[in-house]
């Protein structure tokens, strides 16, 4: 079991490198170009790490908030980003959930902040758009009353959580129909 855990994420990093190295090397056109960029909504979009370039894209297409929900210490991190953004008239929030421990209060957050800013476009990141897929996908299922199936699909467009994320999902998921912050389901991004 632990040797497949390892082999699983050899396989996650490498993959995870060379979508890094393609999409930097690649000339951007839009924000399309974004790493693993994914179109959600008018109002919410999400990818993985950012550059300087890709911020000014987020901000030309309207988007007023970056939620980021990498740590400062990723390997991919843009150590500027908040200057950044701030100079582009982005508000920047971080979420800082470790790869390796995302947690409920982590979530609960996330799901504030996505509460508080559904009125105005956010754009939410991580380093590889893999944090944000599976708590977006936990949001939009638990919080927006999206069917699973089609949270979960957007999700696997990205990655395949491993054993770690899955148990976290699990966990959410049964929180969520026991106690978790249950409220009538939210207006769509």
């Amino acid at each position: 079991m632990k040797t497949q855990s390892i082999l699983s994420n050899i396989v996650l990093y490498g993959r995870s490198i060379w979508q890094i190295v393609r999409s930097r090397l690649s000339p951007k056109k839009g924000i399309e170009d974004i790493l693993n960029y994914r179109y959600i909504s008018d109002k919410l979009a999400t990818s993985g790490q950012p550059t300087a370039t890709d911020l000014e894209l987020i901000s030309q297409a309207g988007y007023k908030t970056v939620l980021n929900l990498a740590p400062p210490t990723a390997s991919n991190a843009l150590p500027e980003e908040q200057a950044i953004a701030t100079s582009l008239g982005i508000n920047y929030i971080n979420i800082p959930v470790v790869w390796d421990s995302p947690t409920m209060a982590d979530f609960n957050q996330f799901c504030d902040v996505m509460e508080n800013h559904k009125d105005k476009p956010i754009f939410v990141h991580c380093a590889m758009n893999m944090r944000v897929s599976a708590f977006m996908y936990l949001y939009r299922h638990l919080k927006m009353g999206v069917p699973a199936s089609e949270a979960y699909s957007a999700m696997k467009t990205i990655w395949e959580p491993n054993a770690t994320w899955q148990q976290f999902i699990e966990t959410a998921i049964a929180s969520n129909h026991s106690n978790f912050r249950a409220s009538e389901p939210q207006e769509n991004f």
